[in-house]
């Protein structure tokens, strides 16, 4: 007897491996008769996947489950039952306060349980249900793979997750408690993964992990394998061009990882390497366990590798006691590195961290303008890197159908928009182009 289709849909938030942990979700329902929708008011199934890093992320989360109950009360007006759940670091940290608060939920679980989804779904439907522990069993081993069909639908680049969890505790963060502590999945394993992806079209990976360059899975023989090492093995897998990696610690860049970006032309030359703050002083206060000087030693080293690389980073504005020297502190680091592009912040204290107990936090008028300043720097900078690429040629994967008629868009070596004139049939090709002009977030080419 068939199954009667279900519809599934997944609100994502926050980072790049909440959008993994998504397709995965997606992947583990799917031979349990659900079929991804986006529309919201068609599911049967609404799953809202949090990120705890952001400012007044609960909130957000709770605004959303408020009309999730005006949708849930329109769709029983026409006879359809309509199950919410909560996943993701704000579930993790939160779980508790989301059943007392909200009724509308009927599922609670956390990043380590969503390989048990279709049997906490049937649960679910008889009594609300809340799983936030951190299981034994490795939830990688558990998930079916994608099909060949729903993996190329997400397009032509996929991402990867490697690594999870972080021992470095930044006293700003709330992933150490939310994801646990590092594990690194095993080396075959990822292989294998990666294996099906190109299989079934993906040109280009991302490796994912809180802190990815930590990565130290076994291999067969049952030998630490860091991510230099990952990245040679997965870079023999036919019809897999491009490899990139993110987010890693200064700490973890180490000189097999560096001479990977030397030696290895799949490697795409761009790195993602936060440093949050230009004070040793804050850099301190935050336990970030580096230095300034260490930090712009690791961006040197590696340019003298792998010349002409793209940087890019992470800043934090108004951490409790940063004063205007230390602010000052931070410009300048950003104008001695010299950033292709880069993520900013203001300071939002995060429950159960060491930060939010901190005496001295900064007035918030305070730092928005330093917010404004500093990403008034890293928009000049950015502006200067792409100026930098007109007239150049670049290899470019074409992804998809730009925005107007006759162009496709993908993106550079160097992680930028690119939209070049071209026909659709060269979609899923690396194609050589001349940069002939600049726009303010893109690069527009022609084909060689």
């Amino acid at each position: 007897m068939s199954q009667t289709p279900k519809r599934l849909f997944i609100k994502t938030y926050g980072c790049q491996m909440n959008v993994y942990d998504s397709d995965r979700m997606v992947d583990a329902l799917t031979p349990h008769g659900y079929s991804q929708t986006n529309d919201m008011g068609e599911a049967d199934l609404i799953l809202l996947n949090t990120c705890h890093i952001r400012e007044k992320a609960s909130e957000k989360v709770f605004s959303e489950l408020g009309r999730l109950k005006q949708l849930r009360e329109d769709r029983a007006e026409q006879g359809k039952t309509t199950m919410i759940g909560v996943a993701g670091c704000v579930a993790q940290a939160e779980g508790d306060e989301i059943i007392a608060r909200a009724p509308v939920v009927d599922l609670v679980f956390g990043p380590q349980s969503y390989h048990r989804l279709p049997q906490l779904v049937k649960q679910a439907s008889e009594a609300r249900v809340i799983d936030t522990d951190f299981p034994e069993e490795d939830k990688f081993t558990q998930l079916p793979a994608p099909t060949k069909k729903a993996t190329i639908a997400r397009g032509l680049t996929a991402f990867l997750t490697v690594q999870e969890g972080c021992d470095k505790f930044c006293s700003f963060c709330v992933v150490p408690y939310t994801r646990g502590n590092e594990v690194s999945r095993p080396v075959a394993q990822i292989v294998t993964e990666a294996k099906g992806l190109a299989e079934a079209g993906v040109r280009e990976i991302t490796l994912l992990g809180q802190n990815v360059n930590a990565y130290h899975g076994l291999d067969d023989a049952g030998k630490d394998t860091g991510l230099g090492a990952l990245l040679v093995e997965l870079a023999k897998i036919k019809g897999l061009d491009r490899l990139r990696y993110t987010t890693s610690h200064p700490n973890d860049m180490d000189d097999a990882l560096i001479a990977t970006h030397r030696d290895l032309p799949q490697l795409m030359p761009y790195l993602h390497l936060p440093v949050q703050s230009g004070s040793d002083k804050i850099l301190k206060s935050m336990n970030r366990k580096h230095t300034r000087a260490s930090y712009i030693a690791v961006i040197e080293n590696i340019r003298l590798h792998r010349p002409g690389i793209a940087i890019s980073g992470d800043f934090i504005v108004g951490f409790p006691g940063e004063t205007e020297e230390d602010f000052c502190d931070t410009l300048s680091l950003i104008e001695h590195v010299g950033y292709a592009s880069a993520y900013s912040f203001k300071y939002s204290p995060r429950p159960g961290t060491p930060g939010a107990l901190m005496q001295d936090q900064v007035e918030a008028k305070v730092a928005d303008e330093r917010l404004q300043r500093l990403q008034a720097l890293i928009k000049k900078q950015q502006a200067e890197f792409n100026q930098q690429c007109a007239g150049k040629t670049m290899d470019v994967l074409l992804e998809k159908p730009g925005r107007l008629p006759g162009q496709l868009a993908g993106r550079s070596p160097y992680l930028q928009a690119v939209h070049v004139d071209a026909d659709p049939g060269l979609i899923g090709s690396i194609v050589s182009i001349r940069v002939k002009s600049i726009g303010p977030n893109s690069l527009y080419g022609e084909l060689l």
